[in-house]
C-alpha cells in the first residue's frame, strides 16, 4: 500500500477513470460504495473543458467533483499523440489544435505539471511522448529518448510537495529499449513508476512480455503502474510481474453498450436469454445492482435505454473489476496467488469473452 494526502491506497489496485472530473453515469457515493479508493482524471481533457482554473476556483479537484478520497491526473500525454494530424511534436513540447474550438494550444512538459499542480490531484504523472503501434525501432527510440529529456523538464517544473509526480516507461514492443528507460527512470528516485504504451493495439502476449520485462526493473518498494489496462488476464499476469494500480475506461464504457463483467466475462444483456432471467447479475457480488435488481429488470433497461441500465452495470462492472484486485491481494497475504489465481496467467488459455480493450478515454 502507499499513503496519499487524501487517504492510503491498498495495492494491487484498480483504479476507476473519471476523465472530465466524474465517473460516467455514477455519482460519488455510489462510486465510494463500489470500493473504490483511488480515481484517475485526465489533464488534457480538463485543461479543455471547463479549463483548471475553474477547477482551481471551485477548491481543486477533490472539492469541485465532491470525492475526498486520492486522485491522479493523467498528464494528456496519450490523448494529445492520439490527435495525429492536427498536433505537431518538437522538443519543446506537441502543438495542436483544439477539437473544441479550434484554438492552437502548446503542450509542453512545464505547461502540464503547470495544469496538474493547479488541479491538485495527489498523483501526477510525467508528460511523455506515447509512440504509436506498428512504430519502426527508430520512431520509438526518438520518442522513448525524448520522453526520458520530457521527464527531466517536469522534475525540474513540479512545485508541490504534496503530489507525487510518477515517470513513465516508454519503448513500444522493443524490450531492450523498455530495459534501458525503466533502469534509467529507477536511477531518478521518485515516488512512483508508471508504464505507458501498451494496450495500444500490440498482441496481448507482446504486452504481456513488456510487462514481465519492465516491472521488476522498477523499485519494488514505490508504487508501480500499468496505465491503460483492465481485463482479469491482463491485470494477474501484471501484479505476477509487480505492477500495483490499474486503470481502463471499460466498466463503464461497456456499461454503456449494455454490457456486464462477470467474474472476468462479458455479458451481452440484449441477449434474449436474459429476458426471463430473475437471478442476479452474479449471486456472489455484494454491490448495489446485484444485491437488488435482476438480470431480467436490467436487460429490460438497456433494450429501453435507460440511463438507469448504464449507471447499474457501472456500478456492478466497476466493483467486480476492484473486487477482483481486492482477492488478488487477499491471496498474496495469505500465498495463495498461484493456486488460486494461476490459471490466469496462461495467455495461450482464452478467456471467457473478454472482448477487444482499447486503450483511450
Amino acid at each position: 500500500m502507499f499513503f496519499t494526502p487524501h487517504g492510503l491506497v491498498e495495492t494491487p489496485r484498480f483504479m476507476p477513470v473519471g476523465t472530465l472530473a466524474n465517473v460516467k453515469t455514477i455519482t460519488p457515493a455510489q462510486l465510494r460504495d463500489t470500493g473504490a479508493q483511488m480515481i484517475l482524471s485526465n489533464t488534457y481533457h480538463l485543461h479543455l473543458q471547463p479549463g483548471e482554473a475553474i477547477v482551481a476556483g471551485g477548491g481543486g479537484l477533490h472539492k469541485f467533483m465532491g470525492w475526498n478520497g486520492p486522485m491522479l491526473t493523467d498528464s494528456g500525454g496519450f490523448q494529445v499523440f492520439s490527435l495525429s494530424e492536427m498536433r505537431k511534436i518538437t522538443e519543446e513540447g506537441v502543438t495542436f489544435r483544439s477539437p473544441h474550438d479550434g484554438r492552437i494550444i502548446n503542450l509542453t512538459p512545464e505547461r502540464s505539471i503547470e495544469i496538474q499542480n493547479t488541479l491538485g490531484a495527489d498523483v501526477i504523472m510525467a508528460f511523455d511522448e506515447c509512440p504509436p503501434y506498428p512504430a519502426t525501432r527508430q520512431e520509438v527510440e526518438t520518442a522513448t529518448e525524448r520522453t526520458y529529456r520530457w521527464l527531466e523538464r517536469c522534475i525540474t517544473a513540479h512545485q508541490s510537495s504534496e503530489q507525487a509526480l510518477f515517470g513513465i516507461v516508454q519503448g513500444g514492443v522493443y524490450l531492450d529499449l523498455r530495459c534501458r528507460a525503466a533502469e534509467a527512470l529507477a536511477k531518478l528516485d521518485l515516488p512512483g513508476y508508471a508504464i505507458g504504451g501498451v494496450s495500444v493495439g500490440e498482441p496481448p502476449e507482446m504486452m504481456a512480455e513488456i510487462v514481465k520485462v519492465t516491472a521488476p526493473l522498477l523499485p519494488p518498494d514505490r508504487p508501480r503502474y500499468l496505465m491503460g489496462v483492465g481485463t482479469y488476464r491482463e491485470m494477474a499476469i501484471a501484479i505476477a510481474s509487480g505492477v500495483d494500480l490499474f486503470d481502463c475506461v471499460i466498466p463503464t464504457r461497456w456499461a454503456r453498450h449494455g454490457t456486464a463483467i462477470v467474474q472476468g466475462g462479458r455479458w451481452n444483456l440484449k441477449n434474449a436469454k436474459f429476458r426471463e432471467d430473475f437471478t442476479p447479475l452474479d449471486e456472489t457480488c455484494h454491490c448495489y445492482t446485484c444485491q437488488n435488481f435482476s438480470r431480467a429488470y436490467i436487460s429490460h433497461l438497456v433494450r429501453s435505454q435507460e440511463i438507469l441500465a448504464y449507471t447499474l452495470l457501472s456500478i456492478h462492472n466497476i466493483t467486480e473489476l476492484i473486487r477482483f484486485t481486492q482477492k488478488i491481494r487477499e491471496a498474496i497475504l495469505s500465498d495463495r496467488f498461484a493456486t488460486e489465481f494461476g490459471h490466469w496467467l496462461n495467455s495461450s488459455e482464452s478467456a471467457p469473452d473478454e472482448g477487444e480493450i482499447t486503450n483511450d478515454y
